[in-house]
């Protein structure tokens, strides 16, 4: 069974400098913020940080690259924070680009115990150079490693006592397979139920890939980017 913590400091008390972290969510959508403001408030550094992005500025993933907490960062997209390009081009950030569905491919792989796969995405490209590729088909596909992590920080929307997981909507994205892919998973969830409440049919990550939860006492799903209809 999956432990439940009360305090913030405590769950994330054994993440440590150097550790590798996978982090949940796609832009400000179903991102653990409640952990990623526990780390900052820990002030753990040298970090290495899988997640499609790096958030924005002043929130999310943004907040840790502000106080130089992430050394390198496995992303796919990372066009909304200013900060992020300032480290990146003076040298301060390392930053290892993946095509979005080959990163999700890769945690997948890693969380299924595959170490690696070959994909068509990249080839012919600069993410290609160097690297290995085959042939299969009369087409040229690029090796691929899997990715786990020291560490996996998950949103859900609710957890049993067991730890099976139920996510809302878009935060399905990328928070079941990072939840599978890290060896110690710590997921904050907007509500903890009796184990027996959570129909087995809506279970979109079972309790054996989770370790640690706690209940938030708010979320404050900021809206990366607001549009308008004039």
């Amino acid at each position: 069974m999956a432990k439940i913590f009360t305090s913030y400091t405590d769950i994330v008390a054994d993440i440590h400098d150097g550790a590798t972290l996978l982090v949940g969510g796609f832009g400000l959508v179903g991102i653990p913020e409640n952990l990623i403001i526990a780390l900052r408030d820990k002030g753990v550094g040298n970090l290495t940080v899988v997640s499609n992005n790096c958030g924005v500025d002043d929130w999310g993933l943004g907040l840790l690259l502000r106080e130089k907490q992430i050394k390198k960062m496995i992303s796919s997209y990372v066009g909304e924070n200013k900060e992020f390009e300032r480290q990146f081009l003076s040298g301060e950030l390392e930053v290892e680009l993946t095509p979005q569905g080959t990163l999700a491919e890769r945690v997948r792989a890693g969380g299924a115990g595959i170490p690696a796969f070959y994909t068509p995405a990249g080839v012919g490209t600069p993410i290609a150079e160097g690297r290995e590729t085959r042939v299969f088909g009369g087409k040229e596909y690029l090796l691929e490693e899997g990715i786990t992590g020291d560490f996996a920080l998950i949103k859900a929307w609710k957890a049993d006592k067991m730890g099976n997981l139920v996510f809302r909507k878009t935060a399905q994205n990328f928070n079941p397979m990072m939840a599978a892919a890290g060896k110690i998973t710590i997921v904050e969830v907007e509500e903890i139920v009796e184990t027996g409440e959570l129909d087995p049919n809506q279970i979109h990550t079972p309790s054996v890939y989770v370790q640690r939860i706690i209940q938030a006492p708010s979320f404050e799903k900021r809206i990366e980017r607001r549009t308008v209809r004039s």
